[in-house]
């Protein structure tokens, strides 16, 4: 399996802090080598379908809003999942009116072994997530947690991580990994804030629904 290609893509670190919508920073690496023209990302009307703002974790103080089903790698690519990412990913931005913002890839994979080791590696790459950012960035202090395995499909694993900068900023991210079949789908949600901040159980939920709609 080579599913990681590094290349010459400038290294990016998560300094970057979670506002209106901004996206963490990306870190170091580039996108892998491109999959066959026969797994190609579908568009928005096909499937497997992407999630509704309304199926996100709510948010009190104003509606989630979602940009269109885009093909390709996201840029900035997300932190910890953004190495890997293949040509191939589809995904789509959400954003609210202040301090959170959230994400979904999708890649559709040749077979349903490929994405099953594709599946795999994006853990690993979340599972060590902190020790990289820290690496990466001497100024960063990061921390991680493990919220489980959710019995969704082929399964689903959610993760959180903390950033702290030295210039002051904190912000926490929630990522899930989940596979139906062939496809493997991402969901990143992220806001300002420590774990404290982190609404897990909507997070399940949507990570839920998300794998539910992959086909």
């Amino acid at each position: 399996m080579n599913i990681r290609a590094r290349g010459t893509r400038t290294a990016r670190t998560a300094r970057t802090a979670l506002a209106a919508g901004a996206a963490l920073a990306a870190v170091a690496g580039v996108a892998a080598t491109a999959v066959p023209a026969a797994a190609a990302a579908r568009p928005a009307s096909g499937t497997p379908r992407f999630l509704e703002p309304a199926e996100l974790p709510p948010y009190p103080a104003s509606p989630w809003s979602a940009g269109p089903v885009t093909a390709g790698q996201p840029d900035p690519l997300p932190m910890c999942v953004g190495e890997a990412l293949p040509s191939i990913t589809s995904h789509r931005e959400y954003t609210t009116d202040l301090d959170t913002n959230a994400q979904q890839l999708t890649v559709e994979g040749r077979s349903e072994q490929w994405s099953k080791e594709f599946a795999a590696l994006l853990r690993k790459d979340l599972a060590g997530c902190a020790k990289t950012l820290m690496r990466q960035d001497p100024g960063l202090t990061a921390t991680q947690k493990s919220y489980g395995h959710l019995d969704v499909e082929e399964g689903a694993d959610v993760y959180g991580i903390h950033t702290a900068s030295a210039q002051g900023s904190s912000d926490i991210a929630l990522f899930s990994v989940g596979r139906d079949g062939a496809t493997v789908t991402v969901v990143r949600w992220a806001r300002l804030g420590t774990f404290k901040d982190a609404q897990v159980a909507d997070f399940k939920a949507t990570t839920v629904t998300a794998v539910n709609k992959l086909y």
